[in-house]
Parts: C-alpha cells; structure tokens; sequence
C-alpha cells in the first residue's frame, strides 16, 4: 500500500510538472510572437516606403487575429464604442428614425420614423430626401455617414433640409437630439379566445420590466393564455432572459449556467423573485433568426415543460460574451464561457476552430447528445432549439421579396407607391381594417409593370448554369432547339407574376402602408391576421388536452429528474447578434 501511495504521488508530481511546463511554454510563445510583431511594425514605420496609418495597418492586424476566434469576440475602435453600447442597451441619441438609400433616386431617405421620436414630432415622413444637416450637403454621402451626422449628444439642436417628393418642396425641420430608446417590445394584444400575445424583438436593457407591464396589462384585459413571439429576436442581455423566466417559473429555479475556462466566467442565474403566473398555458414562437438570449428563454421554457415551443429550430448561439473596456477609450468584446440551461444541455450549433484563418464545423444531428426535460422528454443539445411542434413559416414569392427589399437594384417602385400613396391620404382606416381596393391593387400592378420593374427569378440562374455546363461537356449545340424552347418559357412577365402572388404582395404593400401611419405596433397586429404559425399556437392553446399531450411525459427509463450541474456564480451577458447596416441605418 506505502508503494501504491508512493507512485500515485510520484505521478501526480510528474503530471504538475508537465502540465506547469506547458503553462510556461505557453507564457513563452506569447512574449516571443508580441516581441516580434513589436519589432515588425517598428522596421515597417522606420524603413517602408510609404507612411503607414497606424490606425488602418494595426486595426486590421487586430481584426485578422479575431478572426480566427469566433465572430462574437469583436474590437470597437474608439469612433465605434458607441455602437457596442447601443447593442447592450439599445439607446443612443439622435431623432429617432430608420433611413436608407433610396437606388433611383442615388440619395439617403426617410424609410421609417419611430413613433413618439423627434423625427415623428417635427412631421419628417417616409419619402422624405435628405439634403443638407446644418451646412453639411448629405447628398453625396453614404447612409452611415448620415446616420453619424442626424445622431449626436443629447438636447442639441440642427436644422435638417428635406425633399418631399409629392410635392417636389424643399422643407427645413429644426430638430432637437435626444435619448432614443429602440423599441423592444412593439406591440402586445388580446387575440381572440382571450389569447395575449406579445412580440419581444431584442433582449435589450429594462426589456424583462415592458415584459411585465404588458402582461399585467394582459391579464386585466382578460387573457387567460400567452403567445410569446421570439421569431427574428437576435438575444442581448442574458440577464433580462433570466428575469423574463422569472416571470413564469417559480423563485430559486437554476434557468442558465455559464461555463469558461475561468472561474470568473463562470456563474449559475436562479430566479430570484415570486413569479407572476406559473401556471398559465403558453406559447412560444421562434425561428433560425432567434439567438443567444432569445433561445435561453425558448430554450428553459421548453426544458421546465412550462410551454410550448412551435416554429422552427433556432439559430444555435450557446455562447456568450461579456464588454471589456480598453485603453485610449476602446472595448472588446469577448467570448468567455458556453452556457447551459436546465437539462444541462449547451445548444450551441457550431464548434468555431482556432488557426491562421479560423474555419466553421457544424456540429452534425448524430453527435448530439440527449437530455431530458422535467416531464422526461427528450431534447438534444447542439444545433439550437428543436421546437415541440415543427412548423415553417409563410415564405414570399420572388417577385415580393425584389419589390420590397431595401437597397436592390431595382427602380423602387413599391417604397415610391406607398410615398404618393401617403401624400394623397391625411388618414386610413385602423390597422386592423385597411386593406387597398382593387383600383388601388390596378394602379400599383400598372406602375410596376411601366417602370420596367424586373426581378430575378431562380429557375432563370438555374437555367444559366444548366447552358455553361452543357457547353463546357460538348453537348449544348446538339440541344439548342430545346434549350430556346425551355428559355422562352422562362422568360418571366410581371404582370403575370404579381397576379399569380397577388395576395402576398398585397400583404406586404399594406403592411408598408399602415406602418407609415401607425408605426411598427400597427403592422404588427396587421400582420397577425395573416400568420398562419400564430394561428396554430392559438388553435393549440384553445384545445387543453392536444395542449397537455405535447408536454406530457415520455416513458424513458430514469428520466424523473432534470440533469443539473452547479458551479459558482459570476456575472456576464450574452451579445446579440449584429448584421452590417449597408442600405439602411438608424438616425
């Protein structure tokens, strides 16, 4: 037994000192490659034939080595701190209002005035060409430099110079600045059969309170059942994920643990107060756009069995990272643990591999492990949320997605019928009621067909690539006559198109409509009358026993109890995920 100890000993010695090597090989290789890149750049600002930019040359050496991590771990040089804060909070200061390109025109536009802001309050209007900001001309600028310009320190004032197209006058607005919060929370409801509903677009800063407000408000109204809509909610602040649980899960419940390689980065989040209603039924939409924060909710939802999970399976970020400020008034933001709700489950859906350029591994269904929820049904980690009940969303036509989309190379026919649109009606019936006439739908399919309006359909793409690859094997002249043939009725006319998918596209140019009188909350609840996953989760929560049955218990063996592990807490939040603003940008 003393021979036993004694090699045990031995070995556990050797093991410390292996592993205390590699910590200062490690350590050595660091100061080694930042002694060299020191001395590098020093030879390069010495003897280089050109005088560098230190700001433009280092940055993107910054921007190369974070690369090669994870596309979360970001740096914010200090012109761009201000848009890592806006990500956390949701706030910054300006007037209030989305803007975009418009392509005919090669000028910046109004797109999208948010209500209650000062760009609504002085009367600016989607359509409206932006000139000049003070005596700076905006006409040859970029929609981010214009952005930066109408966004400054709060209670300053400038005078901003506008087109209005119906009228083809020249108007000056003068415009105070101040704190715009972005509308996290743009609309909730009573549905019928009592059903509430509310539509959460981000998990920014004091999100978890409107979230409270508005059920409050709910139940007064009546609502006896929730749907809680996550679909195209990128995440934020874990912590408000947490406090939205709270209001449905019992105090003292676990509902997310963070796991990193140090123990500052590791932290276990428990509701922390009486909850609001445990009881009930509710559920919860999502989609491949909901992410990070958004699938914490979904996600323990699903795992405590207090709801159902119906759409699409999510996006799968199981990552989270937390603000680190800089010198010289700069942040990073860093990922720094993995995180884990109640079944013990991570449901992140790619492994981001370290290397010179870093590459992607998607991690496949068949390595997915299973975890069990409180009733013992089976749920996996890996590939973020599989809902309950599967249901894809209402998809759109071609046709509709090239006349609506921002920045296209197209001649803007749609955004410019719903500006003369605007122009010749001071009002509309309530959201819920307008709807175009046939002359109006009559007068909007000849404007577009006039305009020489066209799109790209795929079957057209297809087709290219079907003719290079029949001339590259040697076989297209033989099959010319057919392939003329099968061109020709390829050949798309809109007219025809915009028949064929007349009830979408009219959808969507209403929806433009009534968002340009009453704001993001009126086409919301337009909206809803045509969702056809809402639909299902109202059907759904009519119907009690179909509603117990998807959650109730599977027979599997030693499945009573949720899989937990608990570790030490420490404070940190999950970033939502960002998407470049090229066409459009908040002012």
């Amino acid at each position: 037994m003393k021979k036993y100890i004694a090699l045990m000993l031995l070995l556990s010695g050797l093991s410390l000192t292996v592993q205390a090597q590699k910590v200062k090989d490690h350590n050595f290789e660091v100061a080694k490659h930042l002694d060299i890149f020191n001395q590098l750049y020093k030879n390069l600002e010495l003897l280089y034939v050109d005088t560098l930019n230190p700001k433009e040359t280092i940055g993107r050496g910054i921007t190369a080595m974070l690369r090669s991590l994870d596309p979360y771990t970001e740096y914010y040089a200090q012109d761009e701190t201000k848009n890592l804060r806006m990500m956390l909070t949701g706030k910054y200061a300006g007037i209030g209002a989305l803007i975009r390109k418009h392509q005919k025109l090669d000028r910046i536009v109004v797109d999208e005035p948010y209500q209650n802001m000062p760009a609504a309050e002085v009367g600016l209007k989607k359509g409206d060409v932006i000139l000049s900001i003070d005596d700076s001309m905006m006409t040859d600028k970029a929609v981010s430099y214009v952005s930066e310009h109408l966004r400054g320190e709060p209670g300053t004032s400038f005078l901003l110079k506008v087109m209005r197209p119906s009228t083809g006058k020249l108007i000056k607005f003068k415009i105070t600045r101040r704190n715009i919060k972005l509308p996290e929370l743009p609309y909730y409801g009573i549905r019928e059969e009592n059903v509430g509903y509310i539509n959460l677009n981000s998990f920014t800063e004091g999100c978890a309170k409107d979230v409270r407000r508005a059920l409050i408000d709910l139940k007064k109204q009546g609502a006896t059942s929730l749907v809680l809509d996550l679909r195209g909610n990128g995440g934020g602040s874990e912590q408000e994920a947490v406090d939205i649980l709270n209001l449905f899960l019992p105090k003292g419940i676990t509902v997310v643990e963070n796991r990193g390689k140090i123990p500052q980065a590791t932290k276990s989040y428990k509701t922390r107060v009486e909850p609001l209603d445990t009881v009930m039924p509710m559920v919860v939409l999502v989609n491949g756009e909901t992410a990070s924060a958004s699938e914490i909710t979904s996600g323990a939802i699903q795992d405590m069995d207090r709801g159902i999970i119906l759409g699409t399976r999510t996006y799968g970020k199981g990552l989270v990272q937390i603000p680190i400020d800089l010198p010289y008034n700069t942040n990073m933001k860093v990922t720094t643990s993995k995180y884990y709700i109640p079944s013990g489950r991570c449901i992140q859906a790619i492994n981001y591999k370290k290397g010179s350029e870093g590459y992607r591994e998607h991690i496949p269904d068949s390595l997915t492990k299973v975890f069990y929820t409180r009733n013992g049904r089976e749920v996996r980690d890996g590939g973020g949320i599989k809902p309950d009940v599967e249901m894809k969303g209402d998809t759109i036509p071609n046709i509709a997605f090239y006349l609506s989309a921002s920045g296209q190379d197209s001649t803007e026919v749609m955004f410019d019928y719903v500006v003369d649109y605007i122009a010749k009606h001071p009002t509309i019936a309530p959201a819920t009621e307008f709807h175009l006439t046939d002359a109006d739908w009559q007068e909007f399919k000849e404007r577009v067909v006039k305009s020489g309006f066209t799109f790209d359909p795929v079957s057209k793409k297809q087709f290219a690539e079907l003719v290079k690859t029949a001339k590259f094997e040697g076989y297209y002249e033989g099959a010319k006559a057919a392939f003329d043939s099968l061109e020709s009725k390829l050949n798309h006319d809109v007219a025809f198109a915009l028949d064929r998918n007349e009830k979408v596209v009219r959808q969507i140019l209403e929806s433009d409509i009534i968002a340009a009188y009453y704001y993001q909350a009126g086409a919301i609840e337009a909206g809803l009358n045509y969702d056809n996953q809402l639909k299902e989760a109202v059907r759904l929560l009519k119907n009690p026993e179909e509603y117990k049955k998807v959650l109730a218990p599977q027979k599997t063996k030693e499945t009573s109890s949720l899989i937990r592990l608990e570790k030490k807490p420490v404070g940190t939040i999950t970033a939502k995920r960002q998407e470049p603003l090229i066409f459009s940008a908040i002012a």
